[in-house]
């Protein structure tokens, strides 16, 4: 089967985001990346939760992780009957899907089609794990492919010899900008990455994805934003989302809501890419996860505060819709309180995830 992910940077190759064979699924622990190239392996699905949790892979690569313990589910339950392969799938997709509680409704999208594939392959007297396996590729193959003609909708905003500020890590979008920017005769355009701390998404994911893709990269750290904004002439703040509500509001990496309202103050355009969420219809049903506040108290394993010093550690924000000038997806580009036209565009199907 023809991929979407040949020309791009090595962590957008779906084997380096996380993959399942023989009975394991490895995942590219992003955690250290890219001083250091090592892969978690997990030998259950329950394992596999338990690296989502604890962040070995972020922005989209659950996504990709999740199709990937659904085919290791499928193999963990081989040698029981057919109606108790699929009661154990059933419980897997549930327990996957929920691993990381802001994006759970997203996750279900990846999780049903996995079990889907699979129920039709034990109908079918085949290889249920193979058969999710092939459909991982495919869901891949349609993202990949929908973000690049959002990528092209989003360079559109960028200016020739400009300069834009991403937040966290948008994963494909990274990639496919760049791509975009390149064949687009805008190759020099600067790209600024704030740091996005505890985990460093940004220095490490976002800028080594940039560099691997020929492009001027310049990492800031989180306290930078609003004075890089003014003094490097940024034109366009960019992010991808987590979730985006049909009410145009935007949940992404905290620190996202701070740089939109810098943006706003300067009078430059924050587009968030991605589809509009229709599972999500409101922002009143979005859970914003809470994770350990002793993580924001040291920096890629040092300790930066002093013992019986508190952390806070929201790990995202909401950004109103009044902060975002365009919601960028593979159809154009959608003012935030336009979102609903996007779902009446033949063609586009509310089911299929965009990250």
């Amino acid at each position: 089967m023809e991929r979407a992910d040949a020309t791009l940077a090595f962590m957008l190759r779906y084997e380096n985001i996380a993959w399942y064979e023989n009975g394991a699924v490895k995942l590219l622990d992003r955690r250290v990346y890219p001083r250091e190239v090592r892969y978690v392996t997990c030998r259950t699905y329950e394992e596999v939760i338990a690296a989502l949790r604890d962040m070995v892979t972020q922005s989209a690569g659950p996504y990709t992780a999740a199709a990937a313990a659904m085919a290791l589910a499928a193999y963990q339950c081989r040698n029981k009957n057919e109606e108790d392969q699929l009661r154990f799938l059933k419980e897997a997709s549930v327990a996957v899907a929920n691993a990381r509680p802001t994006t759970a409704r997203r996750m279900a999208l990846i999780t049903d089609a996995c079990f889907c594939a699979a129920k039709a392959a034990l109908q079918a007297g085949e290889d249920a794990s193979d058969a999710i396996m092939r459909r991982l590729i495919e869901l891949n193959n349609i993202r990949y492919d929908k973000v690049y003609r959002m990528a092209r909708y989003l360079a559109a905003q960028i200016p020739a010899h400009g300069a834009v500020m991403t937040q966290c890590f948008g994963e494909t979008i990274v990639g496919q900008m760049c791509r975009v920017l390149k064949e687009e005769g805008k190759g020099d355009v600067r790209i600024f990455c704030p740091e996005t701390r505890p985990y460093f998404q940004g220095a490490r994911l976002t800028a080594t994805v940039c560099r691997d893709m020929g492009m001027d990269v310049t990492v800031i750290t989180d306290n930078m934003p609003a004075a890089v904004i003014k003094n490097e002439s940024i034109d366009v703040f960019t992010s991808a989302a987590d979730a985006i509500c049909m009410d145009g509001h935007v949940i992404n990496k905290v620190g996202t809501y701070q740089i939109a309202i810098a943006a706003d103050y300067h009078g430059i355009p924050y587009y968030v890419t991605g589809a509009p969420d229709s599972v999500h219809p409101d922002v009143k049903d979005v859970r914003i996860e809470q994770r350990d506040p002793s993580f924001v108290l040291q920096a890629m394993g040092v300790p930066t505060a002093a013992d019986g010093v508190k952390g806070y550690y929201p790990a995202f924000d909401i950004t109103p819709p009044s902060l975002v000038r365009g919601v960028v997806t593979d159809q154009g580009i959608f003012a935030p309180d336009d979102l609903e036209r996007y779902f009446s565009i033949p063609g586009t199907d509310p089911g299929e995830l965009i990250i």
